[in-house]
């Protein structure tokens, strides 16, 4: 089954979902939409990525196998020439390896981990790509994020090696995805004023309004009036 999976013959439909900054979206999404168009002609995969202002974002790919590893190429390849170029502009004489966060159900994180850790083992000393799964799952979901970093090659052997696990150990139980959540501004109150900071200044919020003349017990049952 895995040299079927790695020589993307089998028809399998997989759905692989990735948490990425701001920027990285921006890199993928490309001007006017025109880089993710071409993404998604050339791989023949689904790419969805989630509305919202948010600092981080979540890029769905779904297709078959071979689709998908086509799609994860073109994004490994872009960051790298994203790194490329920045380096182009930096004192740097290291290059930084491409990084991926894949969001994978807490339920699946076992079998990718392996027995005494022996299956992210081999898949580390197998692809030359660094993994590293987190401990605790990502907010108000059952999905944890496994990081990938390496070269694009690297990247690209490792996602399909983690595909075959994925495909071997379906996901038990409900899944409760992960939904970044929008960018909160604080909120400071002064003088009956609500103010938001924004960078070094505090703009008056005009959504907001308390009264001064009554103090606010924090922990209070009763409603505020």
């Amino acid at each position: 089954m895995e040299s079927k999976v790695s020589e993307g013959g089998l028809n399998v439909t997989l759905t692989i979902r990735l948490l990425m900054h701001g920027k990285e979206v921006g890199s993928i999404i490309g001007k006017k939409g025109e880089t993710v168009k071409k993404m998604r002609e050339e791989s023949g995969a689904r790419i969805n990525i989630s509305e919202g202002n948010c600092p981080e974002r979540i890029v769905t790919i779904t297709g078959p196998t071979d689709a998908i590893f086509k799609a994860f190429a073109m994004i490994a390849y872009k960051f790298e020439e994203d790194i490329t170029n920045s380096m182009s502009n930096s004192t740097a004489t290291s290059k930084p390896p491409v990084t991926l966060r894949l969001v994978v159900p807490a339920s699946q994180c076992g079998s990718l981990i392996g027995k005494g850790g022996s299956k992210i083992k081999e898949i580390r000393e197998s692809t030359g790509a660094q993994v590293q799964v987190a401990g605790d799952m990502l907010p108000n979901s059952t999905e944890r994020a496994v990081t990938i970093s390496g070269t694009p090659d690297a990247i690209i052997q490792c996602v399909k090696q983690i595909c075959v696990v994925m495909l071997e150990s379906p996901p038990k139980g409900a899944t409760i995805p992960y939904r970044p959540k929008p960018a909160s501004t604080p909120v400071i109150f002064a003088g009956g004023q609500a103010y938001t900071i924004q960078g070094q200044y505090a703009i008056p919020h005009p959504d907001v309004w308390m009264p001064v003349p009554r103090p606010v017990l924090m922990n209070s049952p009763f409603p505020m009036i």
